[in-house]
């Protein structure tokens, strides 16, 4: 839905864009992203909107002005938005979320923005496919002069981490098996995935150029440039 932003589309205000149903999962790419759809989890700030209705019209966003207005609540909810492909033999699902600004060190910037993950799997076909890694998309500030002064701008990158929790998943409940402790017990994860949460650390910064913005055109978002 990236493209969207690139073509004369009808738009709606950022807090009207109706949703859609999320349709019935049919194929082995789209059963596996509903299993393994992740939750995005905002402590302070901006909230993931919608960015497309049913008939393809378009958030207009917000204007990258006046911090957090506008954006603290979304009234009629968000939806993550996925795709995935085969890549160096590894199944890659790209989940991505649309703010309607973006920040860069604080204060906001721009209209419009993505965050985004790469889940990594091995074979989607299995009924317990294992995870592989997963790639966050993040911020970082990036140390520059000009005419000798020193700021920062933004830089977009990855981070690393070594557990997914399994509540991270949608759809995931957390059941007790039995008491361990006291106060402490101990517990299994239904309905969102089974398998073991830990991520592999033997990813290469090689994968991590895949792009987890939404392209222009459908079949490219490979292409970090795009």
């Amino acid at each position: 839905f990236h493209s969207a932003f690139h073509c004369a589309c009808q738009q709606n205000y950022h807090d009207q864009v109706q949703p859609f149903a999320q349709p019935d999962a049919v194929t082995i790419s789209e059963k596996a992203a509903v299993k393994f759809k992740p939750q995005l989890y905002i402590h302070f700030g901006c909230v993931s909107f919608l960015a497309v209705n049913a008939a393809g019209e378009i958030t207009g966003g917000l204007k990258g002005t006046d911090e957090t207005d506008g954006c603290m609540e979304a009234p009629r909810g968000s939806q993550v938005y996925e795709r995935s492909t085969w890549y160096q033999d590894k199944w890659a699902m790209v989940f991505s979320w649309y703010f309607p600004k973006g920040f860069s060190g604080g204060p906001a910037r721009i209209r419009h923005d993505w965050a985004g993950i790469v889940l990594w799997l091995g074979n989607p076909a299995l009924e317990m496919p294992t995870i592989l890694g997963a790639s966050l998309s993040q911020q970082l500030l990036e140390p520059r002069r000009w005419f000798g002064l020193k700021f920062t701008s933004g830089k977009e990158s990855y981070s690393n981490r070594s557990i997914i929790p399994p509540m991270a998943f949608a759809g995931t409940q957390e059941l007790v098996v039995n008491r361990t402790g006291r106060f402490s017990y101990s517990y299994k994860h239904v309905g969102g995935s089974n398998v073991t949460t830990r991520v592999s650390h033997t990813y290469a910064d090689k994968f991590d150029w895949l792009a987890l913005r939404f392209s222009r055109e459908d079949g490219e978002f490979q292409d970090g440039n795009n």
